[in-house]
């Protein structure tokens, strides 16, 4: 258990808590949210001791092994897959002590730590620190690079990769998806919902809070308030809170009236007709979530170019890569690529970790030459290209007006600096120092130089890293409205479900458009996946087969018996693969029917029935919890079984 009592903390001149109480069971899986400087950090520094709270007192269970990632990780020379093994600190102990038994011939001692290590899985260690890497995005042969080969965004992937392999009861995690991609991303969602112990997640991503937490912690106003359910009911919870306030109703209805303004303009023309159907759709979901952000602090807008070309961009047989060293053969990411950008279109990129969505959209910029091929630009292309980079060519020694005004010479100061406040400069904060601003800040400082030159074309590289989720709410409500094309690469699906209207699959050496959703997305990367791993396992096989057999009668006959146990064991796991699936569909369907009673908004309006609102959200919970439960039983013996197979599939393989 975690609990803050009356607990007071102050950085500087800025009171972060103030009397905040909150209380978190064992096992929760809790999201931690609020707007950037309001103190999650702090928070994780009061519960790893490395801060003291100025009032009140934290109580923790004890003897909780406490797993916390590092936000900033060394350039070392040790290879990486060590450096995931050197987060187990009691086996790596367990190996230096059996090292120094075995150089002292001390074999009852000897015997002991081997028990130690096979207690503590380290004969599987290895294993499992690969698999967390290559679950993060690493290929095999990364594995044994040393850790400085790495840019700073994989060595936090490689920090990450640590964190999860520490031992743990309480893991705390602070902007984990912040360096992912969208594959990486969906893997640790799924073993995080696995993990068996305590989580406290800080994270701006709203599908990952969605998929992981079970509770919310929101901080504000020098509090933390707790809310049970995922970030979609502390949305529609919060909302209904506020929906009770006339201001804020009116502000909602604002933001309603601007998309519903789109829609009459351009349902009836062909070419937007497509694009008016997707705001309709966000128009749909907008009720819940434009009251739970209306006292958000930016509100900005996308202007267009007034003129634009049909098509805007062609790419024509192109050969998209980087060129070859001393004039040498270049390096082909993406060939025959035939791109047609055409006004109005919104397109998101998905595809496997380096198979080239930066490299095509850096193409599209004609930031990458093209390797072959031809790239045509229209009369009228104007180019807004967000990417991480971006916020490394800011001058840190300027401010936000100056950025501006160097764009805009003539531009009235009062224009700019009403510009700057929708993005959260408001003030004298147009007028701080760039060196002084946090990631998130420079990220909101980029995105406005991008938005004042009024592009035709908006190129976003992952624009949602450092974003906190108001910023993140209100660049989707800026993108609902832009009239321009958008071409989007980013792991946040809520970003990317109420932006664009199609996808482009950038796979294999090819761009190619993707029929499906988000989802669809999903099943064929877990496709893909267990297509690699049998072609593996058949690999293995194959050379198993290939090598001499001197194999003994009695280690044959050994052989036989231990593929026999292992057929014996597949049959409890396979029953409870079964039994599980089973209890999986019938809290879907339990689950289906307590979200359509939840779908009526009169619920939440209808004051006597609150009760009701109450009781049906408890239901959901419960409903959820024994849902994420079979799943993670099912998780389990689908994991043990494909292991048990392999291992099967091998031994009878080398018999054969």
């Amino acid at each position: 258990m975690i609990a803050l009592r009356q607990v007071a903390l102050q950085r500087g001149t800025q009171t972060l808590l103030d009397n905040a109480d909150v209380t978190l069971h064992n096992g929760v899986k809790t999201g931690i949210i609020g707007a950037n400087g309001a103190g999650k950090s702090s928070l994780f520094k009061l519960l790893l001791g490395e801060l003291a709270p100025d009032q009140g007192e934290i109580e923790m269970s004890g003897g909780q092994r406490i797993a916390h990632m590092a936000q900033e990780v060394d350039a070392l020379d040790r290879p990486i897959i060590e450096y995931v093994l050197d987060g187990d600190l009691a086996l790596r102990q367990a190996e230096a002590d059996l090292r120094a038994a075995q150089e002292a011939g001390e074999a009852h001692r000897e015997a002991e730590l081997h028990g130690l290590i096979e207690t503590l899985d380290g004969y599987r260690a290895e294993s499992r620190a690969a698999q967390l890497l290559v679950g993060l995005g690493f290929v095999q042969s990364d594995l044994s690079r040393p850790l400085s080969a790495f840019s700073g965004g994989w060595r936090m992937r490689v920090n990450l990769a640590r964190t999860l392999f520490m031992p743990s009861d309480l893991l705390l995690l602070d902007e984990p998806t912040n360096h992912l991609d969208l594959d990486a991303l969906l893997w640790l969602e799924q073993w995080l919902t696995r993990y068996p112990g305590t989580l406290l997640l800080i994270s701006h991503d709203r599908d990952f809070l969605d998929a992981v937490c079970d509770h919310i912690v929101h901080m504000h106003h020098q509090t933390l308030e707790l809310y049970r359910g995922n970030y979609s009911q502390f949305e529609r919870t919060r909302a209904e809170k506020l929906a009770l306030q006339q201001a804020e109703a009116a502000k909602q209805q604002a933001r309603r009236e601007e998309i519903e303004r789109f829609i009459a303009r351009f349902r009836a023309q062909a070419t937007k007709a497509k694009q008016a159907q997707s705001r309709v759709k966000m128009l749909e979901r907008m009720e819940d979530i434009a009251v739970a952000h209306v006292d958000s602090p930016f509100h900005f807008t996308l202007p267009a170019a007034d003129k634009t070309s049909h098509p805007l961009l062609v790419l024509d047989q192109a050969q998209l890569g980087y060129p070859g060293e001393n004039g040498g053969e270049g390096n082909v990411q993406l060939d025959k690529v035939n791109v047609t950008l055409l006004p109005g279109s919104r397109i998101g990129l998905l595809g496997p970790n380096g198979a080239g969505k930066s490299t095509l959209i850096k193409s599209l910029t004609g930031e990458l030459a093209l390797l072959n091929g031809k790239r045509v630009p229209g009369e009228h292309l104007a180019i807004g290209y967000f990417a991480q980079h971006q916020l490394e060519g800011l001058d840190v020694t300027s401010t936000p007006f100056v950025h501006v005004q160097r764009l805009s010479p003539t531009a009235s100061d009062q224009e700019i600096r009403n510009f700057l406040g929708g993005f959260g400069f408001k003030g004298d904060d147009a007028f701080g120092t760039v060196a002084n601003y946090s990631g998130g800040e420079k990220a909101r400082l980029a995105l406005a130089l991008v938005a004042w030159q009024k592009p035709n074309l908006l190129l976003l590289d992952e624009p949602t890293n450092h974003l906190d989720l108001e910023m993140r709410e209100a660049l989707t409500q800026a993108l609902a409205s832009f009239e321009g094309t958008v071409i989007l690469v980013s792991h946040d699906r809520h970003l990317l479900r109420a932006t664009v209207d199609e996808f482009w699959k950038v796979a294999d050496n090819r761009v190619e458009p993707f029929d499906g959703d988000l989802e669809d997305y999903r099943v064929w990367l877990k496709a893909r996946l267990e297509e690699s791993r049998r072609d593996s396992r058949s690999e293995k096989a194959e050379r198993q087969n290939q090598q001499p057999s001197g194999d003994s009668r009695e280690a044959r006959k050994a052989s036989r018996k231990a593929a026999a146990e292992l057929r014996e064991k597949l049959r409890p796991l396979k029953k409870q693969r079964d039994q599980s699936e089973k209890a999986m569909e019938k809290a879907q369907q339990e689950l289906d029917t307590v979200e359509q009673v939840l779908a009526d908004p009169e619920l939440y309006t209808d004051s006597a029935r609150k009760a009701e609102l109450t009781k049906t959200l408890s239901q959901q919970a419960e409903i959820k919890a024994r849902l994420d439960e079979s799943e993670r039983q099912w998780l389990s013996a689908e994991e043990a079984l494909e292991a048990m197979e392999a291992e099967l599939l091998a031994s009878e393989g080398a018999e054969s």
